[in-house]
């Protein structure tokens, strides 16, 4: 068996149709296209989304709703979450960088504390945003919270 010996299983291949040969080939005339109209021709392409001259749903369907460009998205973290990290790591300064290593935010993220959970031990913790609760609860346990810029 040689590479240049390789062929396909018999039977396993058909030959292609001859389309537009005379009428002795039975695909003469139309070309199998049917009569007329734009389809029958070449260059023929239908409009994405048309359907037939009927109200396309694209159209159909109401326009609603506001997506503000200047929205900042926060990947929201819980205190329960940094003090968990915290006692896996043994350190007094939490930063982003530390909370995405873990896989609690991506890369490209923004972190955001809030106040679920409670702290045990006195942290630094340094992310993009807190709330007002982890903020006190952060304080309470003796540590700090920093906004990072």
């Amino acid at each position: 068996m040689k590479l240049e010996n390789l062929k396909p299983a018999p039977g396993s291949t058909h030959s292609k149709k001859r389309i537009g040969r005379g009428e002795g080939s039975g695909r003469g005339g139309t070309s199998t296209r049917g009569a007329k109209g734009a389809k029958s021709r070449s260059g023929y392409s239908r409009k994405i989304g048309f359907e037939g001259g009927q109200m396309p749903l694209q159209r159909l369907v109401p326009k609603f709703g506001f997506k503000n460009p200047r929205r900042v998205e926060y990947q929201a973290v819980n205190l329960s979450t940094i003090q968990a990290i915290a006692d896996a790591v043994n350190v007094k300064e939490i930063d982003s960088t530390l909370i995405k290593a873990y896989g609690f935010a991506a890369k490209t993220d923004l972190i955001k504390v809030l106040g679920d959970g409670e702290l045990t031990s006195a942290l630094t913790v340094t992310a993009d945003g807190f709330s007002k609760s982890a903020i006190s609860k952060i304080e309470a346990a003796g540590g700090k919270a920093v906004v990072s810029e």
